[in-house]
């Protein structure tokens, strides 16, 4: 249950409020430290890499359900454009990532999709086609906004491995943080005009996705596969 948030403050700022532990948490991981410092295997970041591109399938649908609820034709245009680009853009990402990890896109599209990845990718269209753009919108909202922080914090600390600082430089860049502007400054607009009913559900959906950022991390370092 979030607690009341000051009026005052923007949308963006009450829900970070709310995920400060779960980001602490993020970052003391060590799948995050490991690809900081260079130590992660390999083995882990393969299986991060594969998952990644079973969830950006289904976080493209997410964001297409949220141009066709976006409150204007400005938000229907970005989120339809980063729908696109979550398939474009990071596809060819992962395709030179696979190729030097000793594997291929068409390989990793074979192995099967993970428990926490199922999950993740279940609860953001369940949010999406069963809720308003506002919940729908907290949901898709921590891919943005988690990413860019961990891109700009890891930067800062230059991993040693070529692979890896690759994959940090990719979030940490100016033209990714550029994107996750637009988005909370969406945010903050559609959050002003929300009933304490409707920021409620915007808060409790983004503190999910944000957890969900967590264990699909953890799921990577795992190397999680189904039980039985």
């Amino acid at each position: 249950m979030v607690t009341p948030a000051p009026s005052t403050l923007r949308t963006r700022d009450v829900l970070w409020a709310d995920v400060e532990d779960v980001y602490a948490a993020i970052l003391t991981h060590p799948f995050l430290t490991g690809l900081a410092d260079g130590t992660l295997p390999r083995e882990s970041f393969r299986h991060y890499i594969v998952q990644d591109a079973h969830y950006l399938r289904g976080y493209a649908r997410a964001l297409a359900i949220c141009a066709a609820k976006a409150p204007d034709e400005d938000g229907t245009v970005m989120f339809a454009e980063h729908a696109a680009s979550a398939i474009a853009a990071e596809r060819d990402l992962h395709a030179a990532l696979m190729g030097e990890l000793g594997s291929s896109p068409e390989e990793a599209a074979l192995e099967p999709v993970a428990p926490t990845t199922q999950a993740y990718v279940s609860y953001l269209l369940a949010t999406g086609y069963g809720g308003s753009f506002a919940e729908a919108l907290g949901a898709v909202l921590p891919c943005y906004w988690i990413y860019a922080r961990v891109g700009d914090e890891l930067l800062a600390r230059s991993s040693p491995d070529p692979l890896y600082a690759r994959w940090i430089a990719t979030y940490g860049s100016e033209e990714f943080q550029a994107v996750v502007d637009s988005v909370l400054d969406l945010t903050d607009r559609v959050g002003a005009t929300l009933s304490d009913g409707e920021n409620e559900l915007l808060r409790r959906h983004f503190r999910r996705t944000s957890t969900y950022e967590w264990m699909f991390w953890d799921a990577g370092y795992r190397r999680e596969t189904w039980p039985v």
